[in-house]
């Protein structure tokens, strides 16, 4: 909106100011009801619409509900915001996880989705796993399970050295999912900046399309984090991982019916699992 200002003319200017100042009246109302509040016609919300380059109204409202569930408070400031509320915990990280699950898995583009599917799908290609710290729990259990669902799958981590020395040997089959929420830590930026030379394909799971490991991505798969707590929630990051492995386990089915049985057999003849009683 800034950049359009001065294309802008006074009526699409009042309707910009209130969506500026108060983003939930376009996230949560109609065409008729921002009208009402910048004083002027349904028109001229629809033209601001058009001329910030949005599909209308409808394309408008879904950009500023996907800004909302992206802004991110730091820990300081939501500990202090979460005291209020500490005698009802439960209830509150009850609602908070729920609303990030529905607004991560209902706010997913299916045509990225279904892209990142079949590119995790495809065989014959090398997949990467790049995860925060702050991921890396989520990213060892999701490298891990793509790992039993199919081949050549490796998570790269460790120092900088090493991060490097294994990104330098990325090609255009290879693709590389990069998990990591904002504020970002700067080796991983680092690290996308080298691999993005590669050719290599590109996944990135994180919290904003404007986020940087968006750039340039094949898919873009975008998390809800709001915390109950002081720091910001991985529900929706897990959510997606899960979303991912369901699907590229459903396109891999026959073989993955032959793997799955074969480390069943390994795992029972070395009594790797204890089977409850």
């Amino acid at each position: 909106m800034a950049a359009a200002r001065e294309r802008l003319s006074p009526a699409e200017r009042r309707v910009a100011e209130v969506v500026a100042g108060d983003p939930e009246a376009v996230a949560f109302g109609t065409v008729a009801q921002l009208a009402r509040r910048a004083g002027t016609s349904g028109a001229s919300v629809v033209r601001l619409a058009d001329r910030l380059g949005y599909r209308g109204f409808v394309g408008l409202q879904d950009a500023v509900r996907r800004d909302l569930r992206q802004r991110l408070r730091p820990a300081a400031e939501r500990i202090r915001s979460a005291a209020a509320g500490r005698d009802d915990v439960l209830r509150r990280v009850l609602d908070v996880e729920l609303a990030n699950l529905r607004l991560t898995l209902e706010g997913l583009d299916p045509r990225s989705f279904g892209a990142a599917v079949a590119r995790l799908a495809a065989r014959q290609q090398r997949v990467f796993v790049v995860a925060s710290e702050q991921a890396r729990g989520i990213g060892l259990l999701f490298a891990g399970e793509l790992r039993i669902v199919r081949d050549g799958v490796q998570q790269i981590e460790g120092s900088s050295f090493r991060v490097t020395t294994e990104l330098a040997g990325l090609g255009p089959e290879d693709t590389v999912v990069w998990m990591d929420l904002r504020r970002h830590e700067r080796w991983l930026l680092e690290a996308f900046e080298q691999a993005r030379t590669s050719g290599a394909a590109h996944i990135a799971i994180t919290d904003s399309e404007f986020s940087p490991l968006a750039d340039g991505a094949m898919a873009t798969l975008t998390v809800a984090a709001a915390g109950a707590g002081p720091f910001d929630s991985h529900v929706g990051m897990l959510a997606i991982g899960n979303a991912l492995l369901a699907g590229v386990a459903a396109r891999l089915q026959r073989s993955l019916t032959r793997r799955l049985d074969a480390l069943e057999g390994v795992w029972a003849a070395q009594r790797a699992l204890v089977e409850p009683r």
